[in-house]
């Protein structure tokens, strides 16, 4: 399995990133796949879930109504796109074939400052 992570950055407060992961070596339609992630200092946190061929999504309380999870299940890449973005989301994010962030990319690093 092979999950690479792109589109972290900079941003303001409030403001917006798309992450996108592209993956390979799994059964990308029907396998589970998350966004977890790690702040400074703190352990992983689980962020969104897309569930099956039909796509349920979860997500943790803390960003719901902010970030939205999607996937493309033809060029196999999930995304998370984030809106009103504040500092409390400075993390590197994780694609990742579980809740638990077990198995997951390298990441990509979102910084957002005050």
């Amino acid at each position: 399995v092979q999950l690479v992570e792109s589109g972290g950055g900079l941003v303001q407060t409030g403001g917006s990133l798309r992450l996108s992961c592209t993956a390979s070596g799994i059964d990308f339609r029907n396998n589970p796949m998350s966004w977890v992630r790690q702040a400074p200092g703190k352990g992983l946190e689980w962020v969104s879930s897309i569930y099956g061929p039909q796509g349920l999504r979860a997500y943790a309380h803390s960003v719901e109504d902010r970030f939205t999870i999607s996937r493309d299940n033809a060029k196999k890449v999930i995304y998370l796109d984030m809106n009103n973005l504040t500092p409390e989301d400075t993390a590197r994010y994780y694609c990742a074939t579980d809740q638990h962030g077990s198995q997951r990319g390298l990441g990509t690093q979102v910084t957002v400052s005050p």
